[in-house]
């Protein structure tokens, strides 16, 4: 099925496996898959694939669920959930079975160990060599009536030749089957392998396109065997490069590999991680890199993600983000802005509305609002180290504070008294200027000091320059 065909019938799919938290990998894979879903008018499901007690956790499920929805990745179908859905895969293998297409595999690790060693020893490649698919149907009934337990593995067609596909990214594939062992479906406690799963959720669901990392690439062969020993149609494939981090090694935690969830406590807005994963790995237009959602649903194309890995740049995403903030309106950007305030101990006020345009252009995140004007909640703010020199000059101040209240409080007529008052003193302002922005914000740099003071209370600026003179 081509992406040319009706729309509606289109089904993607993001399907992790909740053995931790949601990561930049995952997440870009799920909003390529919710991406190529709304382009074309379709369906985005999310399936978790639990079937695997020891290392899948609840905690880890719920996480990857929050995860998607604070970043904006609604799905339509689900959460489906693997490790209910066991007595459809046992339908499957009874059916494989039946046919003859599959077959038990009672060989022990042992003898498996002892297989592969023979093989080296030989210089072979390490496969299993189908011996159990030469039982008769006594032996077989022998080792089940022992209570022998048992794989179950698929009867691979040696003659079967070339197993290609044309992927949605990297362009034409193919393998030959002779590369391939009778591989394992069902494991000896009785649950399924990844590729039987997949397979099986993938065709009941209705999944029509897949796109997930290109370190799928070895599975597809086996899932296509699998597909044609069911007798299904298999869906479109399309593996994306990996990413990696700035120094081209693979992406870890120093590069910023955390959870999702650690970009939102960080202050990241999820727009703008939304239009970062986006990017990452694909390429739209070489002289842009700001998008809205709806925007790159209509631009995302599979045949627009690159063939090479794709780079983390921090930098991008703070500057990504940084640009995100300043589309939104002050009212809404302080919203976001308060829960950040409000873990510091500080409320937000109707005048921090005033402030926003004035230090949206220095943050990175939503956090930087209060780390950046602290002095802006409390007098009890932190003077950094260039400010604390500025203040160790100890510049007149007497009187002035009965000046400025005596004018209007708008940035020309608090830089017509502050600069007259310079020249009173037989000060400079390129020195005095400093020097004031010190007393009443603790910061040795920041936005047009005459429009801060305008932004910030008369009282609170007045009460700070006669605290300190």
């Amino acid at each position: 099925m081509s992406i040319n065909d009706n729309p509606t019938h289109i089904k993607t799919r993001f399907a992790p496996s909740p053995t931790g938290y949601l990561h930049v990998g995952g997440a870009r894979t799920a909003l390529f898959n919710y991406l190529f879903a709304k382009k074309f008018g379709g369906t985005f499901l999310l399936r978790i694939e639990d079937t695997d007690p020891e290392r899948s956790k609840p905690e880890y499920s719920e996480q990857i669920l929050i995860s998607m929805k604070w970043l904006g990745l609604d799905w339509d179908e689900g959460p489906y959930h693997q490790s209910e859905r066991m007595h459809i895969y046992q339908q499957y293998t009874q059916k494989l079975l039946e046919e003859g297409k599959a077959y038990r595999c009672f060989c022990t690790t042992e003898e498996l160990e002892q297989m592969r060693e023979q093989q080296r020893q030989q210089g072979l490649p390490t496969r299993y060599d189908g011996r159990c698919s030469r039982l008769t149907q006594e032996e077989i009934e022998e080792r089940l009536n022992k209570g022998m337990p048992f794989a179950v593995r698929l009867k691979v067609p040696q003659d079967r030749g070339i197993i290609a596909w044309d992927d949605m990214v990297k362009g034409h594939i193919e393998i030959n089957s002779s590369e391939l062992d009778d591989f394992i479906l069902v494991r000896s406690d009785g649950t399924p392998t990844y590729n039987f799963a997949v397979v099986i959720d993938d065709h009941t669901m209705g999944v029509t396109h897949v796109l997930r990392g290109e370190d799928h690439i070895p599975n597809t062969p086996k899932q296509i065997l699998i597909y044609e020993a069911l007798g299904w149609e298999t869906p479109e494939f399309g593996h994306v490069p990996m990413i990696l981090g700035k120094d081209k090694t693979k992406l870890s935690k120093r590069h910023g590999a955390v959870g999702v969830e650690a970009y939102r406590d960080e202050g990241f807005l999820p727009e703008a991680l939304f239009n970062f994963l986006a990017l990452l790995g694909a390429s739209y237009d070489p002289d842009r890199e700001v998008y809205t959602k709806q925007e790159l649903i209509e631009l995302f194309d599979p045949k627009k993600i690159g063939l090479h890995p794709a780079v983390f740049d921090p930098d991008k995403l703070y500057y990504i983000n940084r640009e995100h903030m300043k589309m939104l309106p002050p009212e809404e950007l302080v919203e976001r802005i308060r829960p950040f305030a409000e873990a510091k101990g500080f409320q937000i006020e109707p005048y921090h509305l005033r402030l926003i345009p004035l230090l949206v252009e220095r943050m990175r995140t939503l956090k930087d609002f209060v780390e950046l004007a602290d002095y802006i909640f409390t007098d009890d703010f932190t003077v950094d180290e260039k400010a604390q020199e500025l203040l160790a000059k100890d510049l007149p101040l007497g009187g002035l504070a009965e000046q400025l209240d005596a004018t209007e409080w708008d940035a020309d007529h608090i830089e017509a008294v502050l600069r007259q008052y310079a020249q009173d003193k037989g000060i400079k302002p390129r020195d005095y200027f400093p020097f004031i922005r010190a007393v009443i914000s603790g910061k040795s740099v920041g936005p047009s000091l005459f429009h801060l003071m305008e932004a910030m209370p008369k009282d609170m600026v007045l009460r700070r320059l006669k605290k300190t003179s």
